[in-house]
């Protein structure tokens, strides 16, 4: 399941050996209130999560730490394994 800032989707951020491709076949989806967000994330195992809001949205529901968080171009990216 993927969560991502709506501004990012389509873009291309790379900064030296990485490369955050925020391609719209992936994460192009229907906008969600949080709480429906974390209902469908209840099962699932693997999250992958772009933008301040996204990440913000996914630390302050302690579903990230602030170590698991990388930056590409200034775009926060975490994944929850």
């Amino acid at each position: 399941m993927a969560i991502c800032d709506g501004n990012l989707i389509g873009k291309v951020f790379e900064e030296k050996n990485k490369v955050l491709n925020v391609s719209k076949n992936f994460y192009h989806g229907e906008p969600m209130f949080e709480k429906d967000i974390l209902k469908l994330i209840e099962n699932n195992i693997l999250l992958n999560i772009i933008g301040r809001e996204s990440v913000n949205f996914a630390l302050k529901n302690k579903l990230i730490d602030k170590d698991g968080i990388i930056k590409i171009r200034k775009i926060p990216h975490a994944l929850l394994l």
